[in-house]
């Protein structure tokens, strides 16, 4: 009888100990995923930029250095979000990329600020349709960053409980996931807006 008592310990402790690892996978996967979704969207915003660059081209020859310097923050940015592809929720990662982001939208707003000197490129047809687009861009950035970060606290708050806490080490969940704070997101608490009309 003490031994089926036993056996039925073990089995309810094993069973525990799966429960713990499965919900911090869990955890984990939501938010990679939410990640994926950030992913998504800077890739149009960056897809995006090249277009609306070469619509000011025309009109701004004499902006180059605005026009490099918005070319260089994004290739930045795009290697910040490869680097952060690669392992989401890793804290030096997120803050490259935090800041690779925070170079690219000061970039975006000189070339606003350039863009007021040329009343015909803020009418062009081209330049109102990309630049609604990369608002609309910049808006669902911020929406999947929101998701992002709430499910890293999920993780991040479940992993520091106990009995979590624990095991965590034991099966791979080392060290917190950094959340993506964007410079900008403490002072404004919309997404960039970038208008050219």
């Amino acid at each position: 009888m003490e031994f089926l008592i036993f056996v039925g310990f073990l089995a309810a402790l094993a069973f525990w100990v799966v429960a713990i690892y499965n919900k911090l996978v869990t955890l984990k996967n939501r938010y990679e995923n939410a990640f994926a979704q950030i992913e998504v969207q800077l890739k149009r915003r960056y897809d995006l930029i090249p277009n609306l660059l070469e619509t000011a081209k025309g009109y701004m020859a004499h902006e180059r250095g605005t026009l490099e310097a918005v070319t260089n923050a994004r290739n930045t940015a795009m290697a910040g979000l490869a680097a952060a592809s690669a392992n989401p929720g890793n804290p030096a990662a997120m803050a490259g990329l935090a800041q690779a982001e925070g170079a690219l939208s000061g970039a975006l707003s000189g070339l606003n600020i350039a863009v007021e000197a040329y009343p015909d490129l803020k009418a062009s047809e081209s330049m109102m349709q990309f630049s609604e687009e990369l608002t609309s861009t910049e808006n669902k950035v911020a929406f999947a960053r929101q998701s992002f970060n709430d499910q890293v606290m999920a993780y991040n708050t479940y992993k520091q409980t106990f009995p979590p806490v624990v095991f965590a080490d034991m099966f791979g969940h080392t060290g917190d996931a950094g959340l993506l704070e964007f410079e900008d997101s403490a002072e404004i608490q919309d997404a960039p807006k970038v208008s050219f009309d």
